[in-house]
């Protein structure tokens, strides 16, 4: 296997641990768990469940290592949600929302199963070769006890990797000179992104917002004059060129964990998002370029 060989495999084993990771954040089980501990407000599940690992962090540090969200958002949830519940609650009930919602989304024969075993364990090797500096939200998961069950053990693993890879993902986003917002529109472009809709709720911007950050990707001669996003060749060369540079600072994992390992996580990891994936696990339209 060449090194780009090895690249490529590496990005298809993050391409499907990633959306497991992922699965919470759209489960009501989330908004249920932290209305439980006095988190009501559903717009600040998101940032105290990603933000706790951090501590009673304010709006500042989770606008920085998020990257692409408007910082007057962050800033009406943070601090003030750690007055509602501490940064150690906040986590509890962020592993109970995870537990109930793989179970629900997967079932309970295939979290006792010995592939989720197996998988918790090849994940795990894989992040033993992670690295915190100029990582932050890896960083502050890493200190993080391993949850005892594989099924926990498993996500929490997913969660290293994917905050790995995308700390490193920010800095290539930061030198290719992309904005927060440039960054999020041109993602769309290629058609692999979060639908404009979801980004608007989710993020924080309005679409006068959005439609500036693509006028300001039009100058740059990254998306083509007319009214659909569409990168130009330019623009197709720049964010494969970031795919590539995000490829190589995450490479040591994969690396560590081997060519037959990660083949094998890939399988399993595939198996279980495709399961959760069929259940429902995210909305239908949450990916493309409609408005």
């Amino acid at each position: 296997m060449t090194s780009e060989d090895a690249l490529r495999a590496a990005r298809r084993c993050h391409n499907v641990l990633n959306p497991f990771h992922s699965t919470h954040y759209f489960s009501p089980d989330l908004a249920e768990e932290l209305a439980a501990v006095g988190v009501t407000d559903r717009g600040a599940t998101y940032f105290a469940a990603r933000a706790a690992a951090m501590g009673a962090v304010g709006p500042g540090p989770v606008t920085a290592a998020f990257y692409n969200f408007n910082h007057e958002l962050v800033a009406r949830h943070l601090p003030a949600v750690w007055s509602l519940a501490s940064p150690e609650t906040v986590l509890a009930a962020r592993e109970r929302a995870v537990d109930s919602t793989l179970r629900r989304l997967l079932g309970a024969d295939v979290l006792a199963s010995p592939e989720m075993a197996e998988a918790a364990e090849l994940a795990l090797r894989a992040t033993e070769a992670c690295t915190r500096h100029a990582r932050p939200l890896y960083a502050a998961h890493a200190d993080l006890p391993v949850p005892d069950a594989p099924h926990l053990a498993y996500w929490h693993a997913t969660t290293l990797l994917r905050e790995h890879r995308g700390d490193g993902h920010l800095a290539v986003l930061l030198g290719a000179d992309l904005d927060p917002l440039e960054a999020l529109v041109s993602h769309v472009a290629t058609g692999k992104g979060m639908a404009p809709k979801w980004l608007l709720v989710t993020r924080g911007w309005s679409r006068d917002d959005f439609d500036a950050a693509a006028s300001r990707l039009r100058a740059r001669g990254l998306l083509t004059d007319d009214a659909e996003l569409t990168l130009t060749e330019a623009g197709t060369a720049l964010r494969a060129d970031i795919e590539a540079r995000t490829d190589r600072l995450d490479r040591a994992p994969y690396e560590h964990l081997g060519a037959a390992g990660v083949a094998r996580l890939t399988e399993l990891a595939s198996g279980f998002t495709g399961t959760a994936l069929g259940n429902g696990a995210f909305p239908a339209d949450l990916i493309g370029k409609a408005a």
